[in-house]
């Protein structure tokens, strides 16, 4: 089993140009023995109250059938007995060792010494150049240290895509490179999960690091899980052991004696999330918010420079599984659920009851109109697209009417997103394993293109953030495989959406299709469809797309 569950671009010039090798040294032990002795010290509980629960059964085991006891007891007695036809015979060569008592060693009867996750990687000798161990024979040349470095290197030109990827019962992200102009995508590096990933958010604030310039760009990540706790990482940081920061239950030392209480009471509550963190959202104008949606019915906004929950919200009756920013009011937060309600609420205004549009099934996105910002989309497990007027929306969630809605897909439409650089286009992804391209104009939204990728169920449909890349479309699902396609070498875009690019209008030449992915074996691979080959130019009304009147 594997499949990519999201997909989160990076911006160029955020990355730097040589991530650094992790360096663990003894303050980074002590930061990791702390943040791991709280995951311990729930497991040790769960272990105590495992064996109290078997104490119990057994004594009652005991009172209710005494002559099974005795039984068993005769049994076991029977069974201790050294039985002559059982004896195996030791080769010669293994009779030096004594293995027949190896049982019986003296030492080995002292009382177990006690070991955690990192118990002893503190007695291990560790040293901070590979030219200072006496083990290592053969050292490091300066041109493998320059090879190595050379290897990790990020271009300027070069964006980050970050993959949340399940491979068999390991979870990990994967962190790749997308060098544009040579048509290549690669697995930088990856970092290892403790759950199924459910989000990725990219963060351009440093969370967890000492000495760094709180306003200074950075390049982090936050990552939702079906744990309740939100970790972030540095994504400039190679082979990393453990997160900058946990936010959470997790990452609260505080809350260590109160932990077994709140656990078997799994009560949402205003400090952390207590089941699956569903969405993220990273507030880009103040830079230290960022929202989480989880399962637990709750939003919570977290102040990433002290690692807590400034505030949690309880408006929603169901799930909470989609987050988005107004792109304006910096304040407002869009928020889906599965109570089939998208929820408008300004997060200065924690007690006042949020504006609200309904839908006709579980929400499954939510999205801010990049260009008009008074609209807003809404995809459901229906298949089907809502474009809301924000300024209508009421107290009264039945009362809300769309501008148009659009039939995009036969089943869920598990991903979409916005082009933020080119006006009105659109990409959807469904469970129906199609991934479409939409023109969106004043009449409504129309068909350009309609494509299989071959990922399986469509999981992720994510644009390039910048404008050097806006017709890049990454693509990602239950096969386990990313692709990035350049979708302005498709005919139909071209002829939708190039007047609508000033540096590209008029370049309306043939061109091959562009589809750069990473083949199992983890090398970069590119294939070439003829544009005849897509679905092309469907008109709206072809695609129950019903358009209402003001």
């Amino acid at each position: 089993m594997s499949m990519i569950t999201t997909t989160a671009w990076v911006p160029r010039g955020f990355a730097a140009p040589f991530p650094t090798k992790y360096n663990f040294d003894e303050e980074e032990f002590e930061r990791i023995a702390s943040l791991a002795k709280l995951q311990l010290d729930d497991a040790q509980e769960d272990l105590e109250e495992a064996q109290e629960a078997e104490a119990e059964a057994e004594a009652e085991a005991k009172v209710e059938s005494p002559k099974a006891e005795k039984s068993s007891k005769k049994k076991k007695k029977a069974s201790a007995k050294p039985d002559p036809d059982s004896d195996i015979e030791i080769d010669e060569d293994l009779k030096e060792y004594d293995l027949e008592h190896y049982d019986d060693d003296e030492d080995n009867l002292a009382e177990p010494q006690q070991m955690g996750m990192f118990g002893n990687v503190k007695s291990l000798a560790y040293y901070d150049s590979n030219k200072d161990d006496p083990y290592i024979t053969m050292k490091e040349t300066a041109d493998d240290e320059d090879d190595e470095r050379e290897e990790l290197q990020i271009l300027a030109t070069d964006n980050l895509l970050l993959a949340a990827k399940v491979e068999d019962e390991l979870a990990h992200l994967e962190v790749y490179v997308y060098e544009d102009e040579a048509d290549n995508l690669y697995v930088h590096h990856d970092i290892m999960l403790p759950a199924i990933p459910l989000c990725v958010e990219w963060l351009n604030i440093s969370v967890g690091k000492a000495n760094v310039d709180r306003d200074a760009p950075a390049n982090f990540v936050a990552i939702g899980t079906f744990d309740p706790d939100i970790e972030i990482w540095d994504l400039d940081t190679v082979d990393c052991m453990y997160p900058n920061a946990i936010l959470g239950q997790g990452g609260n030392e505080q809350d260590k004696k109160k932990r077994k209480k709140k656990k078997k009471a799994k009560k949402a509550n205003d400090e952390y999330h207590v089941d699956a963190v569903l969405a993220l959202a990273a507030n880009r104008k103040h830079r230290n918010l960022l929202a989480s949606a989880s399962a637990d019915k709750t939003v919570k906004l977290w102040d990433l420079n002290t690692a807590k929950c400034a505030k949690s919200y309880s408006y929603h009756t169901d799930k909470v599984c989609s987050l988005a920013w107004h792109p304006v009011e910096a304040t407002v937060l869009l928020t889906g659920s599965y109570d089939r309600t998208v929820a408008i609420a300004d997060m200065r205004a924690p007690n006042e009851l949020p504006t609200r549009v309904g839908v006709e099934s579980d929400v499954e996105n939510v999205r801010w109109d990049p260009h008009d910002p008074n609209y807003f989309f809404v995809s459901t497990e229906n298949g089907i697209i809502h474009y809301f007027d924000a300024r209508k929306a009421s107290k009264n969630p039945s009362a809300s009417k769309a501008a148009w809605t659009l039939q995009a897909h036969d089943e869920s439409i598990s991903s979409f997103d916005l082009n933020p650089v080119i006006p009105g286009y659109m990409a959807t992804g469904s469970t129906d394993k199609t991934v479409k391209l939409w023109n969106i104009t004043s009449a409504g939204p129309s068909l350009v293109v309609s494509r299989d990728f071959n990922v399986g169920k469509v999981f992720s449909t994510t644009f390039g953030p910048d404008p050097e890349v806006a017709f890049r479309l990454a693509v990602a699902g239950s096969n386990g495989t990313v692709s990035v396609w350049d979708t302005s070498t498709n005919a139909g875009v071209r002829k939708a959406f190039v007047q609508k690019v000033p540096e590209r209008a008029g370049k309306d030449s043939e061109v091959e299709d562009k589809l750069v992915g990473v083949d199992d074996g983890g090398e970069s691979s590119s294939s070439e469809e003829e544009d005849g080959d897509d679905e092309d130019g469907a008109a709206a009304d072809g695609n129950s797309m019903d358009e209402d009147e003001d």
